[in-house]
């Protein structure tokens, strides 16, 4: 028994201090601290209410019973007044937390989401999506939650701990000094509480971003999960992930339950002082029926709101572990940011002396020149591995050579490659790359304030028109990833996309990988004819190396 206790008490390091953490929510609270005050007021007006009322029913109570002279009624309304009041303010609460506390949670899930698209690209996460999206949903729920409701809250549950501290003192100044006695103790108790609730707690929402993780894997693959028969097999794989979850929170619970059963166990013993106390001084007539009801009362407020602080400790817990997984998503260093960066067209691109190495392994490319010059249209032929792929994302500057660089140029200028010179690509992307949404939705995120006329004309240079012949044309809805479409379909619409999008140099990868012969000719026909971009393609087709200028072997090192 001892051995468990000591295990659930002991700690671990902790990946960020509570200086940092704090220093983090405090930027997190500039944007939300309209709501934050507007709670703050509401709970300290339901503090004057509060104890108004404990005055309002020990004057009622001591009226009826004579022990002073008024008006029954007239101390019952102010009662029904009282009670009033406390209901207008707790509406006015749960607007105010349910308005503007949507609000909130969509501005930081802006500000991350934003943070995360403006970093520098990574070709291995070290996150899965599903652990991204847990976060962003849960942890920036608790955040908000915290900076605006749980902060305020403790302003007012403060003030009406004090409040009632000094009302209790000057009706019995030993029993307030009795009941307050255990604070200090709570104080050191809370302080082991929060190191170890806060490792248990990060152990929780690791376990339940798995969770997320392998849901999210799951329905993104069902097609091939049924097709290779596995359905029991990640059923059980997620099995398995939500025992290690079960488990997780049971560790915490038990730890939660020890520490609240001393610290109730200490309130509990304080109430029951307080009651003996009082109905002491009720049988040797020092103090009034009305007087006894008001001493429990404000016992209930002092040790209300101490049970409020000591909750506010697990709170402080589960803040800081989701801050420090919010900050976790903001560890990727910014791209360069600032104006786009155009070239006048035609452009081209030349490679000096490339060199890239991935961290696990040799080099991919080394030592590659290259001039993909101002109007050509090249093939980059390669095996699986060769590194095609790391070529291209050079050309787009998600990724920066380790030697030599990457040139944009054109008659008069040249500049080395920067990502705020991506303005100057076109980019389609190997496989299905439709987002659910209308067909118009999509083909817009390549230029969106396009006619329709301009979707038109795109559609038919993709060679896709049969969009055009669709009962809903351009408003069609597609599922996620495309679906109602054929992949033949959805490439052509992505290639639509990229022609809106209209810049001086388009890399295509694997971009005509599910069209016939006789359609991706008529598509390469229509790209090239112009002869007023620079083309590259990624490609294993035969016919599209018989359109190109020229060919660029990469080769396995």
């Amino acid at each position: 028994m001892f051995g468990r206790l000591k295990r659930y008490f002991a700690t671990a390091k902790n990946k960020y201090t509570s200086r940092q953490i704090l220093a983090w929510l405090w930027d997190a609270w500039k944007g939300n601290r309209l709501q934050a005050f507007l709670n703050a007021m509401i709970g300290l007006l339901e503090v004057v209410v509060s104890l108004s009322a404990v005055w309002a029913i020990q004057n009622a109570i001591d009226i009826a019973a004579g022990s002073k002279e008024g008006n029954i009624y007239i101390g019952v309304l102010i009662m029904a007044l009282l009670t009033l009041t406390n209901f207008g303010l707790s509406i006015a609460s749960v607007w105010i937390r349910n308005i503007l506390g949507v609000l909130a949670r969509n501005r930081m899930q802006q500000r991350l989401l934003d943070r995360i698209l403006r970093s520098e690209w990574r070709s291995k996460e070290k996150r899965h999506s599903g652990d991204v999206i847990n976060r962003l949903q849960t942890d920036v729920g608790q955040v908000i939650t915290f900076l605006t409701e749980t902060l305020p809250n403790t302003v007012s549950t403060t003030t009406l701990f004090l409040g009632s501290f000094f009302y209790l003192y000057m009706l019995d100044h030993a029993l307030a000094l009795i009941i307050v006695f255990m604070i200090p103790v709570v104080a050191v108790l809370s302080r082991i509480y929060m190191t170890k609730m806060r490792e248990l707690s990060k152990d929780v929402r690791q376990s339940d971003s798995k969770v997320q993780s392998v849901l999210t894997e799951t329905i993104q693959n069902r097609m091939l999960i049924k097709i290779m028969e596995s359905d029991s097999a990640m059923v059980d794989k997620l099995e398995n992930t939500q025992s290690e979850l079960r488990q997780n929170v049971v560790k915490r619970t038990w730890f939660s339950v020890i520490a609240n059963f001393i610290l109730n166990f200490g309130f509990s013993l304080g109430y029951l002082i307080a009651f003996l106390w009082s109905a002491l001084r009720l049988m040797n007539h020092t103090l009034t029926f009305g007087g006894m009801t008001a001493f429990l009362q404000l016992v209930n407020r002092v040790q209300g709101p101490a049970k409020n602080l000591t909750h506010l400790v697990p709170q402080f817990v589960y803040v800081f572990t989701a801050a420090e997984r919010l900050m976790e998503l903001e560890e990727n260093p910014l791209e360069e940011q600032g104006k786009p960066v155009y070239v006048k067209g035609p452009c081209g691109v030349r490679l000096e002396h490339v060199t890239y190495a991935y961290e696990e392994g040799g080099n991919v490319i080394d030592d590659l020149s290259f001039d993909f010059h101002p109007g050509s249209c090249t093939a980059i032929l390669g095996e699986t591995g060769a590194g095609k792929t790391t070529l291209v994302r050079m050309i787009l500057a998600l990724m920066q050579p380790q030697k030599g660089d990457v040139v944009i140029y054109n008659d008069h200028e040249e500049k080395r490659l920067s990502p705020l010179m991506r303005c100057n690509f076109v980019y389609v992307p190997q496989g299905n790359t439709l987002l659910s949404g209308t067909i118009r939705d999509n083909l817009r995120l390549g230029k969106l304030d396009a006619t329709d006329e301009e979707m038109r004309e795109a559609l038919l240079t993709s060679c896709a028109g049969f969009v055009l012949d669709l009962p809903e044309g351009l408003d069609t809805v597609c599922s996620e990833s495309g679906g109602g479409l054929s992949e033949g379909q959805a490439q052509r619409i992505s290639i639509a996309r990229a022609l809106l999008r209209d810049r001086s140099i388009m890399l295509f990868d694997e971009a005509t990988s599910a069209l016939d012969p006789d359609t991706e000719r008529d598509l390469l026909q229509n790209i090239l004819e112009q002869h007023d971009k620079t083309v590259i393609f990624i490609t294993h087709r035969p016919a599209v190396i018989d359109y190109c200028d020229q060919v660029l072997k990469v080769e396995k090192i």
